[in-house]
């Protein structure tokens, strides 16, 4: 496994895998490529930004939406059914992400919906294998609750069977228990507009000819619309009561507050707009609220909604093979920093490199120095964070800001002197905020501290997804990348908490679970660097582990893969198709020991990226990001004690996967890089 001394210069120019010789010019030549790519990509205003794949329930709920609000003739509708149409799978189902095992009920029943709200006949193959599908595998009942919602907005599915989301949530303060503030950010964004459409409970019926008859074959009068109670103590039973007397209450001709707590819920929505028309930045919260705000009587030439529906035509949609797909969400700043960050790594600086000089400008005026909804939790600190999206200003990511420091700290004497102080001052922000959002058992989240409260996975409505947002090792491992940059080491009060917080999380076999990047690849790699950053000794046996681990794990061929699977299945950690992303981070994780005894991995993961290198770039159509594991508490579980009360196998039926399409691009510019300078050294 590892490399003597003897064996260094052989491990360092060549590889016995697919015969070729991963020379210094090789090398140079396919980082010049990717440079040259780069140039190619770049937006006018300066970034840079990849399509955000998902799953077609973005494509589906978007149909139904336009239903819905009553949207007639809109000019998508032809090329974002065929993106439906197109992403079938042979068997008839849809699925969560690229090749899963299986496909997945919920997807598959809001497609199915959509093609026949849109005229789509049962009779017609598509539908025909869907339904197929579906009852095969259980049929309605086996949804999960926010389809149900969707089925009930069109009038197949009674309302009265669906979790209540109440509006008077919006009424608790942050010092009161189950206050809105509790939820992630992306949970309430979206639970403030589903709250007025829960308590409205609105019916857009489908047209007779076009309703979902065949997919109650024993009749509606008989089918069991219940909502399925899997959990038994204390909680679950407490939170079950409670959801059969809101349901009471919500049928009572006198509710006192309620009116008054829709009022606010709508001001929240309001407020909480982007300037681009979304919500939030993401998928969820801008759909639902557009009908929310339509249910509560606002027009569709309302400014409000209008600039919500427009949002669609713009950067939020792209063509591929003329089909019209619908973003999640988009990642222009994420995109931009690590390209930016890929670049450095390859040698590259505006003077050498000139784009880099407006994406350094357009980064530079992204950052965010309003309060946005963390500071109703974190008080008497100045916002300096940058988000993950181009216009969302409320919800800056901790770790795009991470990323945004390390970056800019390396730009700083690098740009032209009329940007340094700028530079200061924005890193200056960056670093109180970052330290203030530390949550107190030493890591990060995304965008809240201490967004841990697991009591609220229990409620019923909390059946997707996640609702929390707690800290997590892959995130920490940035913090502690930005915080070396600048200079800090273990004797740094918050440096210290968020090493042992990483060491308390690392697995038995020596790696670390990534909850926002798949997975365990993820989360080693990006640990290992942040550990060395701030002068973790990367000899000690926990490093070594690690590293031995990703060794074990590397394929005859050279490269690293990981299957969204493993989320739910142990035994496939670190195994599946090989990735340039997945090669590039567990290159980077080894790169970050130091070590030379890891050279020839290190050596054969360069030629696997070499090789696959086509017209500068990479090709990945696997997904690697993580949006939601499922697991619902927002962090890494025990699966062999927990899995059983998740309603999710291998498919991740109540996961959300990504494929970022530069991720493909600019991590292997970063370990080409890195890779360089290492096996040169």
């Amino acid at each position: 496994m590892a490399k003597t001394t003897e064996n260094r210069h052989t491990a360092a120019t060549e590889t016995s895998i697919g015969g070729q010789v991963a020379s210094p010019e090789r090398l140079r030549t396919a980082i010049t490529q990717a440079m040259d790519w780069l140039v190619g990509e770049q937006e006018p205003e300066g970034f840079w930004v990849g399509m955000l794949e998902s799953n077609c329930c973005m494509e589906a709920q978007w149909i139904l939406a336009m239903h819905f609000l009553g949207v007639k003739a809109d000019p998508k509708v032809t090329g974002v059914l065929r993106a439906i149409l197109r992403e079938q799978r042979p068997d008839g189902s849809w699925e969560v992400y690229h090749q899963a095992p299986m496909g997945d009920i919920n997807t598959t029943v809001e497609c199915y919906a959509a093609l026949r709200c849109s005229g789509y006949r049962p009779d017609e193959e598509p539908l025909k294998k869907a339904r197929d599908w579906i009852l095969a595998h259980g049929g309605l009942k086996k949804t999960r609750n926010f389809t149900r919602i969707w089925l009930a907005l069109i009038g197949e599915w009674p309302w009265a069977f669906t979790p209540v989301v109440p509006p008077e949530l919006i009424l608790p303060p942050t010092w009161m228990p189950f206050n809105l503030y509790w939820f992630a950010s992306w949970a309430r964004a979206t639970i403030v507009p589903l709250a007025i459409v829960s308590a409205r409970r609105p019916v857009r019926p489908l047209p007779p000819d076009r309703r979902l008859d065949e997919l109650f074959p024993g009749g509606r009068e008989r089918f069991d619309y219940s909502i399925p109670r899997n959990k038994t103590g204390f909680w679950p039973t407490f939170f079950w009561i409670n959801e059969r007397i809101l349901h009471a209450y919500g049928s009572l001709p006198w509710k006192p507050g309620r009116e008054a707590s829709i009022k606010l819920c709508l001001e929240w929505i309001i407020r909480h707009q982007d300037a681009d028309g979304a919500w939030g930045g993401i998928q969820p919260p801008w759909i639902y609220s557009l009908m929310a705000l339509h249910t509560e009587g606002y027009p569709l030439d309302h400014a409000v909604i209008r600039n919500g529906l427009d949002a669609w035509n713009h950067h939020w949609s792209y063509e591929r093979g003329g089909a019209t797909y619908l973003q999640a969400s988009e990642s222009p700043i994420w995109d931009t920093l690590l390209t930016l960050q890929g670049l450095l790594d390859c040698g590259a600086t505006p003077d050498t490199f000139p784009p880099m000089l407006p994406a350094l400008e357009w980064i530079l005026q992204k950052q965010i120095l309003v309060k946005g909804d963390w500071a109703m939790t974190v008080k008497g600190v100045e916002c300096g964070g940058w988000a993950f999206e181009r216009a969302n200003t409320l919800y800056p990511d901790l770790d795009d800001t991470a990323v945004a420091i390390t970056v800019l700290v390396q730009l700083r004497d690098l740009a032209p002197a009329a940007f340094r102080q700028r530079i200061d001052c924005a890193i200056r922000r960056a670093e109180t905020w970052v330290r203030a959002m530390q949550s107190s058992n030493g890591g990060w989240g995304a965008f809240d501290k201490d967004n841990n409260k697991w009591l609220l996975t229990r409620i019923p409505f909390c059946d997707f997804g996640e609702v929390l947002d707690p800290p997590s090792a892959d995130l920490t491992g940035h913090k502690l990348e930005a915080l070396g940059l600048l200079g800090y080491d273990q004797r740094d009060p918050a440096v210290e908490k968020a090493v042992r917080y990483i060491l308390s999380e690392q697995e038995p076999d020596g790696s670390w679970f990534g909850r926002w990047g798949v997975n365990y690849i993820y989360g080693t790699g990006l640990v290992l660097p942040g550990l060395r950053a701030v002068g973790f000794d990367m000899n000690d046996p926990r490093i070594r582990k690690a590293a031995d681990w990703l060794v074990s794990k590397q394929s005859a061929d050279g490269g690293w893969g990981e299957s969204c699977a493993s989320y739910m299945d142990e035994s496939l950690r670190a195994a599946g198709p090989n990735t340039p992303s997945q090669t590039a981070w567990a290159l980077l994780g080894l790169l970050a020991t130091g070590s030379h005894d890891y050279d020839t991995a290190i050596a054969r993961g360069v030629d696997w990226l070499l090789r696959h290198q086509h017209n500068g770039t990479w090709d990945e159509p696997h997904y690697v990001g993580c949006g939601f594991p499922g697991y619902g508490i927002g962090e890494r579980i025990d699966l062999k004690k927990d899995t059983a009360r998740l309603a999710q196998g291998r498919e991740l039926a109540r996961g959300f996967m990504i494929n970022y399409n530069l991720y493909r691009h600019y991590f292997p510019m970063q370990a080409l890089g890195r890779a360089r300078r290492h096996l040169q050294s």
